[in-house]
C-alpha cells in the first residue's frame, strides 16, 4: 500500500495538469435541433467526468432529452439535448452563459465543480446527515430535537425507501445565525438525533454525522443509502407498484469488445440520468460509451461499462447487484404520496410545528425538500397514510385548515379523485401522536399533560 499512495499523488497532479492544459470546452447550439437545445462538452478524460457534467446541467434544472456519451480513450465527448422545466428550448441568454461558466475553462478544473454547485458557502451551515429505519412521526421528532436545541433548519432533503430513511439537514445556531461549530453542542445534536433513529427498533444501523461544511445534498443521499444498502431490502409495498412503473434493468457482457452493457427502462422522470450515473459511479464503474434518449413518457438508457480495473462484471452476484442498485436508484427519487407545497414567512420552529401536525393527523412523509428564500420558507412534503396508502381528501383539507389554506397547498393531480371517507374508520392520528411523544418526553423535549 505504501508504493501505491505516491502514485496516486502522481496521477492526480498530472491529471489536473492535463486539465489545465484542455480546459473543458462547451458548445450552446439553439439551431441543431427542432425541439431542444444541444451542449456539447469536449474535455480531457478523468474519473467522474461523466457526473460532474450531468451534475451541473441537473443544478441548473435543465431536462436531458437526449444524450450521446463517448469517453473510450483519453478525450472525453458529450452530447445533450435539453430544455427548460416547460419543454422549451434555451431562450434565455444568461441560461447559456451559465453552463459556459459552469463547464467551461473559468470553471478551472471539473473537481472545483462538485464544491461550488448547489450549495451554500462552508461557514455558513452545518450539516447534518442522518440514516435509520423509516417510521410515521420521524421526521417530527427529529425537526422538534433540533427547535428545542436552539438549532435553525435552513435546508433539508429527506429520501426514504424500502423502510429506510436518509437526509441531509443544513443547520444555523438561533441566535447568531451562523453554523455550530462548538463540540460539546454538536456531540448532543449527535447523541439526541441517533435517540430518536434508534427509537425501538433500530439499534444498529441508525447513524448521525456532523460537520462543518459543504456538500451537495442529492449526491450525498445517493451514497448514504448505498451504504445503508437500502438496495439489499424486500420492498413492504412491493406489490403495489404497476408493471408500467416498475423499472426494467438488464446486465450482459459483450464478449468481444471487453465491457458490461446495461439496459434500463423506466417512466421518464426529472434527475433520472444523475441519479443512474451517480449510481454507477459510486460502485466504481467507468462509462465509456452511452446512449440516453427521454421524449415520451418513458426513458432508455444504454451503458458500456467497466469496473475501475478495466474489467466488466465477472459474476452472477455482481451482475445482481448492479441490476438492484440502479432500481433502488430509481425508485430513491420516485416521489409517493400526494405533494403538498408550503410557502410562508420563515421562523425557528416552523418545520417542527408543520410535520407535528401532520404526525397528530396520521400522515407520514415519505420524501421531502426544505429550502429558505431571503425570508421565505419554501418546502415540499410527499405524504401517504401511516400504511403507505393514499391520503384521504378530508384528511388532507383537516391539516390545510391546521396550518394555513392560503400557506399549504396540494400539487397533486389525483388528489381530486381520492376515495370518499369510509362511514366507521379509525384515526390513526392518536396512536402515533402517543407513541411519538412518548419518546419525546423521554428526550426531555416535551412536558407530559396528563
Amino acid at each position: 500500500m505504501d508504493c501505491w499512495s505516491p502514485s496516486l499523488t502522481v496521477d492526480e497532479e498530472f491529471e489536473k495538469l492535463v486539465i489545465r492544459m484542455n480546459p473543458p470546452r462547451v458548445t450552446v447550439d439553439n439551431a441543431a435541433s427542432r425541439n431542444a437545445t444541444v451542449i456539447k462538452v469536449d474535455s480531457a478524460n478523468k474519473k467522474g467526468s461523466l457526473l460532474e457534467v450531468v451534475q451541473v446541467l441537473t443544478d441548473l434544472d435543465l431536462i436531458i432529452r437526449r444524450a450521446y456519451i463517448s469517453s473510450d480513450g483519453e478525450w472525453f465527448m458529450d452530447v445533450f439535448h435539453v430544455t427548460d422545466q416547460h419543454g422549451n428550448k434555451l431562450s434565455e441568454v444568461d441560461v447559456a452563459e451559465r453552463i459556459q461558466q459552469q463547464l467551461g475553462p473559468r470553471a478551472y478544473s471539473f473537481r472545483s465543480l462538485t464544491r461550488s454547485v448547489g450549495v451554500e458557502a462552508a461557514s455558513k451551515h452545518t450539516t447534518i446527515e442522518l440514516t435509520g429505519r423509516d417510521r410515521p412521526g420521524l421526521l417530527s421528532e427529529v425537526f422538534a430535537v433540533l427547535t428545542d436545541l436552539k438549532c435553525n433548519v435552513v435546508a433539508a432533503e429527506v429520501w426514504t425507501h424500502n423502510s429506510r430513511m436518509a437526509s441531509v439537514v443544513y443547520i444555523t445556531d438561533e441566535a447568531t445565525g451562523s453554523s455550530i461549530d462548538n463540540p460539546e453542542r454538536l456531540t448532543k445534536i449527535k447523541q439526541l438525533l441517533l435517540y430518536v433513529l434508534k427509537g425501538d427498533r433500530d439499534k444498529r444501523s441508525a447513524n448521525t454525522a456532523v460537520s462543518v461544511g459543504s456538500t451537495h445534498k442529492e449526491r450525498r443521499l445517493h451514497q448514504m443509502m448505498y451504504a445503508d444498502r437500502d438496495y439489499d431490502m424486500i420492498e413492504a409495498n412491493s406489490g403495489s407498484t404497476s408493471e408500467r412503473s416498475k423499472p426494467l434493468v438488464t446486465v450482459e457482457n459483450c464478449a468481444d469488445k471487453g465491457y458490461t452493457v446495461v439496459n434500463l427502462r423506466c417512466p421518464d422522470r426529472p434527475k433520472l440520468l444523475f441519479d443512474t450515473v451517480c449510481t454507477l459511479t459510486d460502485m466504481q464503474y467507468v462509462v465509456y460509451h452511452a446512449t440516453v434518449i427521454a421524449e415520451g413518457p418513458d426513458a432508455y438508457q444504454e451503458y458500456y461499462i467497466r469496473h475501475m480495473d478495466g474489467c466488466p462484471i465477472s459474476s452472477e452476484a455482481e451482475r445482481q447487484r448492479v441490476i438492484n442498485c440502479l432500481e433502488a436508484a430509481i425508485k430513491r427519487r420516485a416521489s409517493e404520496g400526494i405533494r403538498l407545497e408550503l410557502c410562508s414567512e420563515d421562523r425557528v420552529g416552523l418545520l417542527s410545528d408543520v410535520t407535528r401536525i401532520f404526525r397528530e393527523n396520521g400522515l407520514s412523509v415519505t420524501r421531502a425538500e426544505v429550502t429558505t428564500r431571503g425570508s421565505q420558507a419554501v418546502n415540499a412534503f410527499y405524504v401517504t397514510d401511516a400504511s403507505g396508502n393514499p391520503v384521504k381528501s378530508e384528511t388532507i383539507e383537516a391539516v390545510r385548515k391546521e396550518i394555513g389554506l392560503t400557506i399549504l397547498h396540494v400539487k397533486d393531480d389525483a388528489y381530486s379523485k381520492s376515495p370518499p371517507l369510509e362511514s366507521g374508520r379509525f384515526s390513526l392520528g392518536t396512536l402515533f401522536k402517543s407513541r411519538s411523544e412518548k419518546l419525546l418526553y423521554n428526550l426531555g423535549l416535551i412536558k407530559s399533560c396528563s
